[in-house]
This record gives C-alpha cells, structure tokens and sequence, in this order.
C-alpha cells in the first residue's frame, strides 16, 4: 500500500486519475467552509517538506515498474500541494519517466502570487486553481485564510500565473447559497474572470456536507442563470447532479467494500478511510459517485457526517 499516491481514481475531469499528496492531513493555506476533507487542523502559508520528497519518488518509480499509465497524475489530497518545497522535483521527476503521461495540479491557487511557487510548476500541463470570492469579505468568509493572504494578492498572483504558463488553466468557482451567489460577488467574480483569462471557468457547488453543517449546494437552474450571468463562452458546470454520474467507471470491489461497510453502520469519511486502507480523496470520489446513485445517504451527527445504507 501507498503512503502518498492514491488511487487511480475516476474522475469527470480528467479520467483515470493517480493521486500525489505531498502533505499532512489537514495543511492548507485556507479552511473553506465546503471542504469535504474537513476542517484545517494546520492553517499556514508556510512552505517546506511536509512529506519526504524521497520517499515520494520511490513510491512513484515502484508504481511506474508495476502499473499501467493513468491518464493523469494529479497533485491533491489532504491540503495545499503547492505548500511542499519540493513539488518541482516531483514535477520534474515524472515528466522525466514519463513524458506521455498529463501531469494536473489542483490547487487553492493561493500562493501563486510568489515567484517560487509559479517557477515550481511550470512544467505541469494543467492547473486548475480555485476562485469562490473576490471581495475580502466574501474571500473571509467561505474560505477563511490563513493569516497574511489577501484577495488582491490572490487574484494578482492567478493573472501572472496565467502570463507564465504555457499550459491550460481551469479556474473553478464554487458556488454557495448565501456566500458567494449575489449580485455584487458575482460582479466582482466576473471582473477577476476576466484578468485571469482562464482556459476554462468550471462552476461547482457542494457535493457532500462541508465544515459547516446547514450549507446547501445551489440548484441546476440557478447554476445556469450564474453560467448565464458571467457571459463568458467558455464557462461549464461540473456540478456532480446525478445524470452526470452514470457513466463513470470506477472499481467494484471499492465500491462493494464501501457499501458493505455501511450496511453494518454508518461511517465518516475518516472512518470509511481507515478501516478501508484508502486515502480521503479516493474514498470521497466513490462516495460522490453512490449518493448521486441513491446507494447511500448523509446522517448528519454531533461527530460529523455519516454515511449509509439507503433501505
């Protein structure tokens, strides 16, 4: 079993997906309320090895010898890749063993604005960073930074992002009820959109209960009427309704091991994590996938969010 890669995993996005955490569960530069992996236990803005590069390394050249190539490796996991000083390595550690092989970023796109942080991934195909305010109170309020960001900075540091790399840029907006939909947010989004210059504006909305329990994610329609609303040609929504589920691929003995674990109880996502010998993010995907399925439900308990069986 893997330490720091996970999966594959299906993804809408971006297929057959190999995970790359290069941090601690839970480090990041922000503890936004919608967060599926939980709260922050570790918000910072400081950079180091938060894992051993090394160890990484062999981790992928032991997969590399004995797997087939996923459609991407993709940075994420329990928090901020872009926090690891040693991200460029790995970057360009994999381009170097397998240059036909995509190489994705998901990232807060916090620390963007240093020079460092934009020089570490250059050699990445695809950055998707993320983008849900861009007022300070709206950037305080759903994703509660560490101390020290600012939203100019933020937005700043995506525009020189975007003039120094070469390859494609999805900038995901998510969108919540109440934090972010009004029209004086949504006014401010457009005009950030607009000096960032994304390849893609994909909007989202929650999937699965965040931080904060009486968060809602926003309707289909109204999801269309924000699309609408920014008037960019290249917006799309990638919302998890359930028609758009169906046809991902994903393994059956996850998946069957998912649902007979709840059918005894119900189960946290930590819970489903451990007794399982999965990482977070990979048992979130399936877990996404079987909700929109109707196969589970989410209790909603003083420890958390438990999963089960729906009878």
């Amino acid at each position: 079993m893997y330490k720091y890669l996970f999966g594959p995993v299906p993804s809408r996005r971006l297929g057959m997906s190999l995970g790359v955490d290069l941090v601690i569960h839970k480090t990041c530069s922000l503890d936004c309320v919608y967060c599926e992996c939980g709260r922050t236990t570790n918000l910072t803005c400081e950079r180091k090895e938060y894992v051993p590069v090394k160890d990484v390394l062999k981790e992928l050249e032991h997969y590399f010898e004995n797997s087939r190539d996923p459609d991407y490796i993709t940075f994420s996991g329990s928090g901020e890749p872009t926090l690891n000083t040693g991200i460029g390595k790995v970057i360009d550690f994999i381009k170097t063993r397998k240059k036909e092989v995509s190489i994705a970023l998901l990232t807060n796109g916090t620390l963007f604005s240093k020079k460092g942080v934009r020089d570490d991934v250059i050699n990445s195909d695809l950055i998707i960073p993320s983008l849900d305010a861009a007022s300070t109170h709206g950037f305080r309020k759903i994703n509660r930074p560490c101390s020290g960001l600012n939203i100019e900075e933020y937005i700043q540091g995506l525009c020189d992002l975007r003039n120094e790399f070469k390859g494609q840029i999805w900038l995901e907006v998510l969108i919540i009820p109440g934090y972010n939909d009004g029209q004086e947010e949504l006014e401010l989004l457009k005009k950030s959109i607009k000096k960032i210059k994304p390849d893609k504006i994909q909007l989202n909305t929650l999937d699965r209960p965040g931080t904060i329990i009486d968060l809602v994610a926003v309707k289909k329609d109204n999801l269309k009427n924000i699309s609408e609303f920014l008037g960019f040609d290249n917006v799309e929504i990638i919302a998890a309704f359930k028609d758009q589920n169906k046809d991902i691929p994903f393994r059956k003995d996850i998946r069957e091991a998912i649902l007979e674990t709840i059918k005894r109880r119900p189960c946290t996502l930590e819970d489903l994590s451990s007794i399982l010998g999965k990482h977070v993010n990979e048992i979130n995907k399936y877990l996404s996938i079987l909700e929109n399925q109707g196969k589970i439900k989410v209790v909603i308990q003083k420890r958390g969010s438990f999963y089960a069986e729906v009878r």
